[in-house]
Parts: structure tokens; sequence; C-alpha cells
């Protein structure tokens, strides 16, 4: 009989594409994962690996195992779930993967809303643009706060995309700056040989701002480049330049900015959640999707102009099959979402 802790091993290297990167995801040593894969192979009565003196890749055998182990994976989870879901009280540990500006805005409302869950322990950490979802698909993490700039995330048969936020780029200016005033119109053209700050070039955000600013006459202003949007928000408000950023990105509270909204329809990302179908279920995944959007509807109401996702019109699942609702908004936040 297949191990399932073998057939996990397995599906990890066709994900990461070495015997290395599978155990340092993993917690193991490489040499532990390559005798577990030996060990497999054995049971299975077939070569699995082509194994070279550079490298190691499936072989055919071992491309349709890996497909029949993420089948039988998927409905190991979806038993723990309906297990858990009928014993009702939401325990054990949930991992949450955000992207760095969703992290420092949902943190505080997640602590709020968690803790009288006291046999529930909530891990949150950050991950770059675009890794969320391949996390959440490996196992690695049980939900996933994801960025999504060209409508690109979508619901699959494994995966279930909750949409939270659309959140729109915003002008952020010195305090004393003349835009800080309100009654100054913004004119981008106006704006073309200010010192302009965006992150590296490549990055999401980045490539947003340029699509921002690519019609504002004239040559295309190439801003200075700053990892972090932290950096660049603490930077626009020591008055040494000026900005297009995620609204989302202003919840870290940095003082000393006047935040403008750019004209017309401004280009923005849409913010999701996004959790495996096997798990959606378990109580402590549906609390915790749960207090991610009542979380996200106040992150909304406290950063005009962030909106709440319109489920009706994207067409996505919403939350109401799920159990375990919040108890009210005062788990979620205090007074103000600033507290």
């Amino acid at each position: 009989m297949l191990e399932l802790r073998r057939l996990v091993l397995i599906c990890e290297f066709a994900r990461k594409g070495s015997i290395a990167a599978a155990a340092e995801s993993l917690g193991y040593s490489p040499s532990a994962v390559s005798q577990q894969l030996v060990a497999l192979e054995r049971e299975t009565g077939t070569a699995l690996i082509d194994r070279t003196a550079r490298s190691a890749e499936l072989t055919d055998a071992g491309r349709r195992l890996v497909m029949h182990a993420e089948r039988i994976l998927s409905m190991v989870e979806e038993a723990e779930s309906d297990l858990s879901a009928h014993a009702g009280k939401p325990a054990g540990r949930v991992v949450v993967t955000a992207f760095p500006t969703a992290a420092v805005a949902f943190a505080p409302a997640l602590a709020r809303s968690l803790r009288r869950h006291t046999e529930l322990a909530l891990r949150l950490g950050q991950s770059r643009s675009g890794r969320g979802l391949r996390e959440v698909q490996s196992g690695e993490v049980d939900i996933a706060l994801v960025d999504d700039w060209y409508g690109r995330v979508r619901d699959s048969d494994s995966v279930r995309v909750f949409p939270l936020l659309h959140d729109p780029l915003v002008l952020v200016v010195p305090r004393k700056h003349r835009l800080a005033d309100p009654d100054v119109p913004v004119d981008l053209r106006e704006l073309r040989d200010e010192p302009w700050m965006a992150t590296p070039d490549g990055e999401p955000s980045r490539l947003a701002v340029d699509r921002l600013l690519v019609d504002v006459g004239g040559t295309r202003p190439s801003p200075w480049e700053f990892e972090g949007l932290g950096t660049i928000l603490s930077l626009v408000a020591k008055g040494i330049g000026i900005a297009a950023v995620p609204a989302l990105a202003l919840a870290a509270g940095i003082r000393g900015l006047a935040v403008r909204q750019f004209p017309g329809n401004p280009v923005g990302r849409d913010v999701h959640a996004v959790a495996r179908s096997s798990s959606v279920h378990r109580p402590s995944v549906s609390v915790t999707l749960r207090a991610i959007h009542v979380a996200a509807r106040y992150i909304a109401a406290d950063l005009d102009p962030v909106r709440p996702a319109e489920r009706s019109q994207l067409g996505r699942p919403s939350l109401d099959g799920l159990d375990l609702p919040v108890r009210s908004a005062s788990d979620v936040v205090g007074r103000s979402f600033g507290e």
C-alpha cells in the first residue's frame, strides 16, 4: 500500500523541480527525501524519477503517479475537513499568507477576531506577489490573500477564490505639496516632471504605475526605484517626491501624507482570499475566511477609495455556505480600524 507521506514528497518534488528544493520546502534533509522516494519506487515497482549526476526529473510513470497522488491527497483533506466540520469547533493551526500590504492591513483585524477561539492558532506570513496561490495549491498554507492586477485569478477544480476588495492606485504627496489642497484638480500631465518614486521595474505595482503614466504626454516619467511601498510612503512624507500607490498601502498609517484620487477610472487591483476547495469547510479555515471577509469590509470603510468586492458582478463564490460566522463587528475591529 502506498504511504501518504511519500505521495506528499513526490508531489512536492514535481512542484519544486528538485530534491533539494522539495526537502527545503518540507523541512527535511535532501538525503531523507531521496531515500523516501526510493522507497516509493519499491512500493510501486517502477522507476518514478530519472536521476543523473546533476539533475533528477519525473519519468512518465512518475508523472502519472503525481496525478493520482494529487487527487488522493485532496480526497484525504476533504475527508478530514468533513469530520472536523461535524466537530464544529475551530482548533489547531491555520496558516495564512498575504502579500506585504495586505498582511499589514489585515493582521490587526484577524488578531482581534480570532483570539476568542482559544484552541485556534493563527500563523500569518508574507509572500511575494504571485506566490500565494501556488502555496495554497501545494498545501504549504491554508489561505492566501492575493492581489490580481489583470483579472487572472479564477476558480479551479481544486481552488476557490473569494473576492474581498478593489484597491485602486492613489496619488500620495507631501502635506506641503500644492496638490495637498483638495480644491486643486489632479492633472497627470502637469506632474510629468515631478520627482516620482516607485517600486523596481517588473514589480506588479510598478507595472500599474507605468500604465497610469503612459498617456501623460511627452516622455514617460522615469521614477526613482525603492523596494517596498512602506519605504516609498516614508520618503513622500519627508517631502522627497510623490508616488502612486495602491490605497491599501495606507493602512500602515504613515503620517505626513496627503492622498488624492486620480480622475476617471484609475488602474487598480482586486484582492482575493484563496483556499483549497477540499479545506474550506474545516472549522479553522471557515472561521478564518469569515474573519477575513468582515475585516475587508472594515478596511474598505476606513480606506476610501478602497471598495468591497461585488460578488454578484464577479460571479465568484460567497461565504454563505460556510459555517461559523464572525460573532459581531466588534470581534473584528475596535472603534476604528486604525486603533
